[in-house]
């Protein structure tokens, strides 16, 4: 699972505290708009130049979750009520994006996401269970589509659930040392201080890097590692296995298990999937451990980079 925390509302919906973003610069939503009771309008803005979210010129696929991230929670309290100290976590999350609208150019990019809950349950010790569709546009232009389950607990119920690791402080501070990085060049990074996989003696698997100087990654102390930093790895991980030749990945499948902690090193692994691909991409599978148990896994859908024309 990942998680986090609700904070004090903004009447314009474009605080970084509303997004769950310490740094202003990395919030991408800047405002919302009602369509109908369960169904919103997030507008997001990307910036024409960022250290993480643009490579060789283009958006990296993860920016539409990205946004989709800050936009849920921004929306969990604001539209739908949630008391602003739930914590959210991800259960599963299935994306699809156009890598030909990923292209950034000379100014910002203003996108708008449809977001179309079709569940919303409330438990009775205050839990709410919730399922979500979003169609995303650039500029009028599809983007992606995008279906979401997730949660909110009260901080009773959290606490509980995370036992000694409640504490995001003090889990955060029990971070193991920074391993070494696998070449950038492997997984499709430019900067080593990007890439979140470092080699193993076994082929196909890594130990997750976890940065906490990251700023982009990590701009505040999390209790578990954020499921962005998971979903990252899947992608550099599907990158790795499809060696020397580059990809981009268009789709995610994904399911968040387990909270994945900090004190604990996490291993992933891929494999190359046979059979049929939507389009002329592959199919990698992504399994993360800690110990033995599984916390996280998926699939991801790439296409080969030099088989995407340029332009929107």
């Amino acid at each position: 699972m990942t998680s986090t925390t609700a904070t004090q509302d903004d009447p314009a919906g474009a605080h970084s505290t509303l997004v769950r973003k310490s740094l202003q610069d990395e919030a991408l939503v800047t405002g919302w708009r009602p369509l109908t009771d369960n169904c919103q309008v997030v507008e997001a803005r990307w910036p024409a130049r960022h250290r993480f979210y643009i490579e060789r010129g283009r958006y990296t696929p993860l920016i539409v979750t990205e946004s989709l991230r800050q936009a849920l929670a921004l929306l969990t309290h604001t539209a739908h009520g949630i008391p602003l100290s739930h914590r959210l976590g991800w259960e599963h999350l299935r994306t699809t994006v156009a890598p030909t609208a990923l292209e950034a150019g000379p100014e910002p990019a203003e996108v708008e996401l449809v977001i179309r809950h079709t569940e919303v349950t409330r438990r009775r010790l205050g839990s709410v269970h919730l399922a979500s569709r979003i169609e995303a546009t650039r500029s009028g232009v599809p983007l992606g589509t995008a279906t979401l389950r997730y949660s909110t607990h009260p901080p009773v119920i959290y606490d509980r659930l995370r036992g000694p690791y409640a504490d995001a402080e003090a889990a955060f501070a029990r971070s193991l040392p920074l391993t070494a990085p696998v070449p950038a060049s492997l997984v499709g990074r430019g900067r080593e201080r990007d890439v979140v996989l470092s080699p193993t003696a076994e082929p196909h698997r890594w130990r997750l890097r976890v940065d906490t100087a990251h700023r982009v990654l990590f701009d505040h102390p999390h209790d578990h590692i954020p499921g962005m930093v998971l979903l990252e790895a899947a992608c550099q991980a599907a990158q790795a296995v499809s060696a020397p030749r580059p990809v981009v990945p268009v789709a995610l499948d994904t399911t968040f298990t387990r909270y994945v902690e900090f004190d604990q090193p996490c291993h992933i692994t891929a494999r190359q999937l046979t059979g049929p691909a939507p389009g002329p991409g592959g199919r990698v599978a992504i399994d993360a451990h800690q110990g033995d148990r599984l916390v996280f896994s998926g699939t991801v859908t790439t296409r080969p980079d030099g088989e995407i024309p340029a332009g929107r």
